[in-house]
């Protein structure tokens, strides 16, 4: 199942949209510090070995599906991540649902690493980026890592930071589950 088709002007408004945040694309450099005033996520998990399995991976990645798998609701301005897409994730369910704008920074397209960043636009709780790299090591494993930077961008966030904290930390969990 694909994701939700973002209508033409939401995604022309989205693609428009400046980051909500000024280190774009800081995720495919970053290392142990986390940018001045963010907080730093990074997580890793083998998923097995083999190329079959790093495809089956990578299918899930881009496809949008570990987001859905995650539970979260995708509507997205292509139906596989390709660099410039736009996407609103939504957390939660009708009036209490949080909807989480989000634009393709980057794109890692190599035999062996897949994967891309999203950066975080206007009305997304949280301000920063966020990457999803998948490898096919020379041992034949297959790893899927998560990194991140963010902070709150709403006052409902800034509030709730233990709370949001706790959520990402969630969420992250289920993608690492998902692919």
């Amino acid at each position: 199942m694909d994701p939700q088709q973002l209508s033409p002007e939401s995604a022309a408004a989205l693609r428009d949209a400046p980051f909500t945040y000024g280190n774009v694309g800081d995720t495919g450099t970053i290392s142990s510090r986390p940018p001045h005033g963010y907080a730093h996520l990074r997580r890793q998990t083998e998923l097995g070995s083999g190329a079959s399995r790093f495809d089956d991976a990578v299918q899930t990645l881009l496809g949008w599906h570990m987001h859905r798998r995650a539970r979260l609701n995708v509507q997205a301005s292509d139906p596989t991540v390709v660099d410039g897409a736009v996407a609103t994730l939504g957390l939660g369910i009708g009036r209490l649902r949080i909807a989480a704008p989000v634009r393709v920074v980057y794109i890692v397209d190599e035999p062996r690493r897949k994967g891309f960043a999203y950066g975080t636009l206007p009305g997304h709780p949280e301000s920063g980026e966020e990457s999803f790299i998948l490898e096919l090591h020379d041992g034949d494993e297959v790893t899927f890592t998560i990194s991140a930077f963010s902070r709150p961008n709403s006052l409902l966030a800034r509030i709730g930071a233990p709370l949001t904290r706790a959520v990402q930390s969630s969420i992250t969990n289920r993608y690492l589950r998902s692919v």
